[in-house]
């Protein structure tokens, strides 16, 4: 491959690179309106102390936290399912 067509090929690459990274916000923003950070603190302001806490009590959510479950995985991972508004979001 030649020089001139190696560092043409470079420079359109590094250029993609540019606008991508300069014009992601706007994709994202395109792709959904909704800020994370924005609606974590709403949920985190209207939060109640000791929501949830009998959940975070309960010897299986120990167990899991601690890592010392039947299945001995300290990575395992915690799939919270419910029905919507039951107040998943809301535990601490």
């Amino acid at each position: 491959m030649s020089q001139y067509l190696y560092n043409n090929i470079n420079s359109s690459i590094s250029q993609n690179y540019i606008t991508m990274a300069y014009e992601r916000p706007q994709i994202l923003a395109w792709l959904s309106p909704l800020d994370p950070r924005v609606q974590h603190k709403k949920v985190q302001a209207m939060r109640v102390d000791n929501v949830g806490h009998w959940f975070l009590e309960t010897e299986e959510f120990r167990s899991w936290y601690d890592g010392s479950g039947s299945c001995g995985s300290d990575s395992a991972v915690l799939f919270c399912c419910a029905h919507s508004g039951v107040g998943k979001t809301f535990i601490r």
